[in-house]
């Protein structure tokens, strides 16, 4: 029996207004760079996947914040060097500030076609309901400033578990703030290894989100609630 519905975040849940590429290219041009958004948009994709994980095991939770800020200024000064070695921002430190604000702010995102419809079913059913994201501690700000905050139960983030996706340990530490075992709950998520290999490693059933033209269509298997 499906008891629980568990959601990766940014690509499932939520999106960005537009490519990262895009803000990037944006923020260069106000220093007076003119940098390609392809280009930063494709050297944000291949330095994004390549960083270590977002984990601080020796940090307190109120260092994790600063941390977590410090590990985005090495992804972005990565990202501008690898999309053009030969331009330098003038004042990185600014505009990382600049940056680093404007992906804060739920202005920035927009919730996923059917995801509040989705979360609003999948409660009136009586489903449990929870986010298990790689995101930092800005998510739970986001999720609320585009009104879903109020519909999800949990949210785990890395910090939270000590493990990041496709660890098990973050997908067990989701369920074990729901009070959940594995083969009672699903996971939606939009990466493969990430999301859909590592739930599954964790024992949940596992569905991609880029399998459904809006989250809406997702179906809990019959007997599930």
């Amino acid at each position: 029996m499906i008891r629980a519905v568990l959601f990766d975040a940014a690509g499932t849940l939520i999106e960005l207004r537009e490519p990262v590429g895009e803000i990037y290219a944006r923020e260069a041009s106000a220093q007076g760079l003119s940098i390609s958004a392809r280009r930063l948009d494709d050297a944000f994709r291949r330095i994004f996947s390549r960083a270590d994980p977002m984990l601080f095991p020796d940090a307190s939770l109120d260092e994790v914040a600063n941390l977590e800020k410090n590990w985005w200024r090495g992804v972005v000064r990565s990202t501008f060097l690898a999309a053009d070695s030969a331009k330098r921002l003038p004042d990185f430190d600014a505009s990382f500030e600049v940056l680093w604000k404007a992906f804060s702010t739920p202005n920035a995102w927009r919730a996923r076609p059917g995801a509040r419809e989705l979360l609003e079913r999948l409660r009136n059913e009586g489903l449990r309901r929870a986010v298990v994201s790689n995101f930092d501690r800005r998510l739970p700000e986001i999720l609320a400033g585009l009104g879903l905050g109020g519909l999800i139960e949990a949210i785990v983030l890395p910090s939270d578990a000590g493990a990041s996706k496709p660890d098990p340990r973050i997908f067990q530490h989701g369920l074990d703030r729901l009070g959940i075992r594995a083969e009672e709950a699903i996971y939606v998520g939009d990466d493969a290894l990430r999301d859909i290999e590592g739930a599954r490693a964790a024992g949940l059933q596992a569905v991609a989100a880029r399998s459904l033209a809006t989250l809406t269509e997702l179906r809990i298997p019959p007997g599930g609630a």
